[in-house]
């Protein structure tokens, strides 16, 4: 591991020790110690458009309610249509919750799914990240994760970013977490600037005197680098360091993580949450801010993104009604989420990057006697975006209570196969080696893109 030292030789840890304003010296050795917007207006400047594909996968702890988001039902009974009423959104036809009246009006540049039909029946993050439950078979190591396999297949687009990083948060309620790479190797685990991986960002035996002096330290670092060559060691260092090596030769991952470089109008309309309050004590932070460094890490090249956001895991109780919370949350995601699509569409970002956002079921139609809505497996909803995709649409519908599917049920796999497809990837062909050296597909025999937006 590589740790900068302060002037008296002490070693000092991210966290605690090392300002951003060191953090971003280490950043800003590499391309000339351009930022990276810098970087990115010259390379437009140049007639340099980077084609390469990329997904930002939103995981909204806990099951959200999609009868009071994307699937209101105002003429079943009380008990299920709930205190919200549904409003028209810019597409004819299609109707969304009262609570989220941006994405009412940009509806055209979204696809909801209501229709997913084969959600599993407990809080486990694995089916978001992976496609698959933990039922059934499973290879020895357990299945990868989306951005591990995309991660093995394509590897990085650009050197100084690792081409999957996480931006989610830790939760300590172990299920909500991400299930890891499975069986392709703790080598294709995500980047997480949130957690341990951090300390890779940083210097060891570079003291912050030294760091001031950028030419001195590039010299160095290019001598280091040439000796190493030359020995071969580099042969010898594992994928980790590698890695390491090249974010801190580059300002692209330092930058895109250091939103005070953002437009502080562009800050203000995506929103701003407490990073430390996770909801419920064991959910994930409500931080729309994630979704704006989500984009930022894209432009520095990552392929795949992951962002976890608060905690949708409504059950009712004493002044805890699901209504009251959704009063809460709704309006906050809503601004976020349409910040960071309507920001791609500003940046001609939209087309090559795909937004999905889900979580691992549904709610109950019936409200309970605590308030709340409990689990329900049998149809949950879905949210896309971007990807060059026919958006303006809506796939699926539910009864009319929306507890059971009655048009074209969805499966968590197409909506796999459809990211892959967006990154080229062709699900009847790519396979991943388990950890016997038998290829294993991406999804399961037969399941193809959806055809509604590819």
């Amino acid at each position: 591991m590589l740790t900068i030292l302060d002037p008296a030789g002490k070693k000092e840890k991210l966290c605690d020790g090392v300002s951003r304003r060191n953090f971003l010296k280490i950043g800003a050795m590499g391309a000339a110690g351009l930022t990276l917007p810098q970087l990115l207006s010259l390379e437009a400047a140049a007639g340099i458009k980077n084609s390469k594909k990329s997904v930002i996968l939103v995981y909204l702890v806990g099951g959200p309610p999609h009868q009071d988001m994307f699937d209101l039902k105002p003429e079943a009974p009380a008990e299920v249509a709930g205190p919200w009423r549904p409003i028209p959104t810019n597409v004819d036809g299609v109707e969304i919750g009262e609570l989220l009246p941006m994405m009412s009006r940009m509806m055209d540049k979204f696809t909801v799914i209501r229709s997913l039909a084969d959600a599993q029946s407990g809080h486990d993050a694995v089916q978001c990240y992976t496609g698959r439950t933990r039922g059934g078979k499973m290879p020895a190591g357990g299945w990868p994760q989306f951005g591990s396999a995309v991660a093995k297949l394509q590897g990085p687009a650009n050197v100084a970013t690792p081409p999957y990083i996480s931006m989610c948060y830790e939760c300590t309620h172990g299920p909500y977490n991400e299930p890891g790479p499975g069986f392709l190797g703790a080598v294709q685990s995500p980047f997480r600037p949130l957690g341990p991986t951090r300390s890779d960002m940083i210097l060891q035996g570079v003291t912050t005197d030294r760091l001031a002096d950028r030419q001195n330290l590039l010299g160095s670092l290019d001598n280091y680098r040439r000796d190493v060559d030359n020995s071969g060691m580099m042969d010898g260092f594992d994928a980790f360091t590698q890695q390491a090596m090249g974010v801190l030769t580059s300002s692209r991952l330092a930058d895109a993580l250091d939103l005070s470089t953002e437009d502080p109008k562009l800050v203000e309309r995506y929103g701003v949450g407490d990073t430390k309050k996770h909801m419920d004590g064991n959910g994930a932070p409500r931080v729309p801010q994630s979704f704006l460094a989500a984009r930022r890490l894209v432009e520095a090249g990552a392929r795949v993104v992951t962002v976890n956001y608060s905690k949708w895991d409504w059950h009712g109780g004493t002044n805890n009604s699901i209504f009251k919370r959704e009063q809460e949350d709704f309006p906050v995601f809503d601004q976020g989420i349409t910040a960071l699509v309507e920001d791609l569409h500003n940046r001609g970002m939209a087309d090559d990057t795909a937004v999905l956002v889900w979580g691992e079921f549904g709610r109950t139609p019936k409200i309970s006697a605590q308030v709340g809505r409990d689990h329900w497996p049998r149809v949950a909803c879905a949210l896309m975006a971007g990807g060059g995709w026919r958006n303006g649409q809506v796939i699926g519908a539910t009864d009319r209570l929306g507890g059971e599917p009655v048009d074209r049920p969805v499966k968590f796999q197409e909506v796999f196969a459809t990211l892959y497809n967006h990154l080229g990837i062709d699900v009847r062909q790519a396979t991943v080696p388990d950890l016997h050296g038998r290829p294993q597909y991406l999804v399961e025999p037969g399941v193809q893109p959806l055809r509604e937006l590819v």
